[in-house]
């Protein structure tokens, strides 16, 4: 793992609860059961390790977001009590975590995950035992769970989004790197489908272990598949992007003929790795910090009086604060916190986020709006392009051969995850 300098690490240490809380399980349709004291909700993030350079801020959020409802009264009259635990940013303790925090901490939901990695080594864990997990951050798509509500976007609601911009204003050619895991991948399967259809060109395609800083092979293969500049599409993760932006400098591979569109770097990234490797490059979000709206100033505000205001607020952490204002809203709405009851009532929920109104779509994905950023001198982003409103989401995605054609609908039973449109 590299070491940066600016790099805060943040400890937490698990919530006790002097009193017990019975939990009965959901499969019996029965009601669940708090302690007097409040409303036990799980937070599953990597505390330590190659991504908590990422996942600890979207702590952050999630506890201000509690914070604020707690200092409002709470959800059904009851304080909400958080129990964080380290998914330590490796897959099968993540897994183990859940596990943990459903069966013996007895929460009623979990706030948790970043890496499409982590998402799909718990998806067992909530799906075997009927729970729910909240996942805040973009992915690859292909999936879509009963278990699962996703407040991240899904790849129409960025990656495509990003390719059909870059396709329009940085040219034809693209080099994709990433991390070698499953998200990088099924993204990259989807841009060189997209690709194809579109009339642009994959010159490369590379990987790196999550979390390895080995980036000279890639920056040769960059320089030799492009030597007269071109796009390069990263999904890189973790420490990796570290590395990756400084040796894209020290090469000479600047963003006016270099041009790197990232789909993991966002504000904090660009604070911790140096805005001097990072200025010009481009990302694709749904949320900058610099999105213009009373809910956004508010939020922003809200944020950097309980961290600090050399804080950034960033698209994870935005989709991470609002997830627990949508699962607050489903458990008034249903006036239980009964799992099945709250999955029924999420559907539908609407909130005036930070990033603009976003709604719970019927295949637990929400609608968000579109956004590409340039990284400027201090670190934040220019919005360069931005969709008029949101954009609804789309699990299964419409150029990868073998979804196409494919939806998603968990308030029809005679759809559910997968089915073919008419």
């Amino acid at each position: 793992m590299s070491k940066l300098g600016r790099r805060r690490f943040l400890v937490y240490s698990s919530a006790t609860v002097a009193t017990s809380m019975l939990l009965k399980a959901c499969a019996t349709g029965e009601e669940t059961v708090n302690t007097e004291d409040g409303i036990k909700v799980g937070i599953l993030h990597s505390l330590s390790g190659t991504m908590a350079i990422s996942e600890t801020t979207v702590v952050d959020a999630e506890m201000l977001a509690i914070d604020e409802i707690n200092a409002a009264g709470g959800i059904l009259g009851k304080k909400i009590i958080p129990v964080k635990e380290d998914g330590a940013s490796d897959w099968p303790t993540f897994a183990e975590k859940a596990a943990k925090l459903i069966d013996k901490d007895k929460v009623v939901t979990v706030f948790g995950c970043w890496t499409s990695a982590s998402r799909k080594a718990v998806l067992p864990v909530f799906e075997s035992k009927q729970h729910m997990l909240w996942y805040p951050v973009q992915y690859e798509g292909q999936e879509c769970s009963n278990n699962i509500f996703y407040t991240g976007a899904a790849p129409n609601q960025q990656i495509e989004p990003a390719v059909d911009w870059l396709l329009e204003n940085k040219g034809k050619s693209f080099f994709l790197v990433g991390s070698d895991y499953v998200f990088p991948r099924t993204a990259n399967t989807i841009i060189k489908e997209q690709l194809k259809a579109k009339g642009g060109k994959t010159v490369g395609e590379d990987y790196l272990p999550l979390g390895n800083t080995e980036v000279t092979a890639i920056i040769t293969k960059i320089k030799a598949a492009l030597p007269n500049g071109g796009v390069i599409f990263n999904s890189l993760n973790g420490d990796s992007n570290v590395a990756f932006f400084k040796q894209m400098q020290g090469a000479g591979l600047t963003p006016d003929k270099y041009p790197v569109m990232s789909v993991s770097i966002a504000e904090e990234e660009v604070r911790q790795i140096g805005t001097e490797y990072l200025k010009g490059h481009y990302a694709a979000w749904n949320y900058f910090q610099t999105v213009e709206s009373p809910a956004n100033d508010k939020f922003v505000k809200a944020f950097k009086a309980k961290y600090g205001e050399d804080r950034v607020t960033n698209d994870p952490m935005e989709a991470a604060y609002i997830m627990v204002y949508l699962w607050k809203q489903a458990v008034e709405a249903a006036g239980t916190t009964d799992i099945e009851a709250v999955r029924k009532a999420a559907v539908g929920q609407e909130f005036d986020a930070p990033e603009g109104k976003v709604k719970m779509a019927p295949n637990h994905h929400i609608s968000k709006t579109v956004r590409i950023g340039q990284v400027r001198e201090d670190g934040l982003f220019d919005i360069v392009s931005s969709t008029k409103g949101a954009v609804d989401p789309i699990p299964w995605n419409q150029y990868v051969p073998e979804t196409k054609g494919y939806a998603c609908d968990w308030t029809d039973p005679n759809k559910g995850g997968k089915y073919k449109k008419a």
